[in-house]
């Protein structure tokens, strides 16, 4: 499983990759790689309109919030 934290940095993106990172490291099998995304274009391409974003192998699965680390958990743990 590959997550993507999309985003141009700012603080909120920032919070959203501390807590995808805290929620990888409670499952015994996380993500294999996490990367973030911070291209305006790529953004716009992925057709995100509203960061930060967290996409799992590639589908967008959060959109304009910061989710909680329980969240993140729930979600991770699904994919």
């Amino acid at each position: 499983m590959h997550v993507e934290i999309i985003g141009p940095g700012c603080p909120r993106c920032k919070k959203v990759e501390r807590n995808v990172n805290r929620a990888a490291d409670q499952l015994a099998a996380g993500p294999e790689s996490i990367s973030k995304v911070e291209d305006d274009m790529e953004i716009i391409d992925r057709g995100v309109m509203h960061t930060p974003a967290v996409a799992i192998d590639g589908e967008i699965v959060i959109e304009g919030e910061v989710p909680d680390v329980e969240e993140l958990t729930e979600l991770l743990a699904a994919a």
